[in-house]
């Protein structure tokens, strides 16, 4: 049962975050420290640079041989759910790719790494530490792989359909100019244009790599027992370490750039909460529970599925340009209101005989 001592250590885990986040506000609603290009040219060199580190050193850390595979099944099933849930709504919205992607990273990104391993350790020790763990390397694996593609594809998108607007627009303008010896063609991308343009992207993104390079490395270090050297594991940490400062730092930054702290309106922001704190755990716990998980694993695949957004998904929404604000509030949101949802999650379960 988790305690007095174990809130505590939460909120000890919890509060160190958001000294950053005030830092980089600070930097530039009082101080003016930044400028706006200054302030992308830092969520680059972090989305790029340092989270890619982070990504590969936890993933190189991991023994694929040893994870739960029931709950790997189950965490997949429900997130293929997620996403044709999130992909037939798009045909009923405007801009619906765009709100599936924004949707999809709230929803399959937790803050497993720093909050989620220290409130699962409280509640159901070792092993609820290790199913979140392994719910992490999940993520990083294969769930930033598929945002990262998603974000690759809408922005192949627009670059097509800008290139084809202003093509368009110069044959519109040299036939109104009764020019006949240049032949201008309007764009129309093919499917295996896009996607050899997207793939192409995501060869060269760092976070892809660092999902790839971290996994093989992970594989064969478990599977032949040698450790990787210290000093390249040491050149790796010195970086990697900062990832989670920085991220917050950067949201602190998009927060003072914008005229409201919170720049998501009230009704996103609820439906913002509801798809991570409710539809997540319903529909990992009811996977999992289809396969067969019963007792404390079910359990902690439940009540680690309402951990918050992490700060991870701000980030990448930040430098692909897509709903950052949206984003930023269910990071911040969802990291304070988390605590007593766990609580709440971890009484009900608890009372139920799996």
């Amino acid at each position: 049962m988790i305690g007095w001592n174990d809130v505590y250590n939460v909120v000890v885990a919890m509060v160190p975050l958001y000294v950053p986040l005030f830092l980089g506000y600070a930097s530039v609603k009082w101080w003016n420290m930044f400028t706006s290009e200054q302030c992308n040219a830092i969520n680059g060199m972090t989305c790029f640079f340092i989270l890619p580190l982070l990504i590969f050193e936890f993933t190189t850390h991991i023994n694929p041989f040893k994870m739960n595979y029931i709950f790997v099944a189950g965490d997949v099933i429900s997130k293929c759910f997620i996403i044709v849930l999130l992909w037939g709504c798009t045909y009923f919205i405007d801009d619906g790719f765009e709100w599936c992607i924004t949707n999809f990273s709230i929803f399959s990104i937790t803050n497993g790494i720093i909050m989620g391993s220290v409130v699962m350790r409280a509640m159901y020790g070792s092993l609820g530490e290790n199913i979140v763990i392994q719910s992490v390397i999940l993520q990083l694996i294969f769930w930033v792989m598929i945002l990262m593609f998603m974000l690759e594809v809408r922005r192949a998108r627009q670059d097509f359909n800008s290139v084809s607007t202003i093509e368009k627009s110069g044959k519109d303008l040299e036939e109104n100019n009764s020019v006949q010896d240049i032949d201008v063609n309007v764009v129309q991308p093919s499917l295996w244009l896009l996607a050899k343009t997207v793939l192409g992207k995501l060869a060269k993104n760092p976070n892809c790599i660092a999902c790839i390079a971290g996994f093989i490395w992970a594989l064969i270090a478990s599977r032949w027992h040698f450790e990787m050297p210290r000093i390249i594991e040491g050149s790796i940490t010195v970086m990697s370490k900062a990832a989670t400062g920085t991220s917050m730092f950067c949201m602190g930054l998009f927060m003072a750039l914008n005229k409201k702290i919170f720049a998501c309106s009230a009704k996103v922001t609820v439906v913002t909460m509801i798809s991570r704190f409710i539809l997540g755990p319903f529909s990992l716990g009811l996977a999992c529970f289809a396969l067969g998980l019963r007792g404390d694993l079910l359990r902690i695949a439940i009540v680690q599925a309402a951990l918050p957004p992490a700060v991870l998904s701000f980030v990448y929404a930040k430098q692909y340009g897509l709903h950052a604000e949206v984003t930023s509030t269910g990071v911040i949101f969802g990291t304070v209101l988390s605590l007593p949802i766990l609580i709440a999650y971890f009484a009900v379960v608890e009372c139920i005989d799996f």
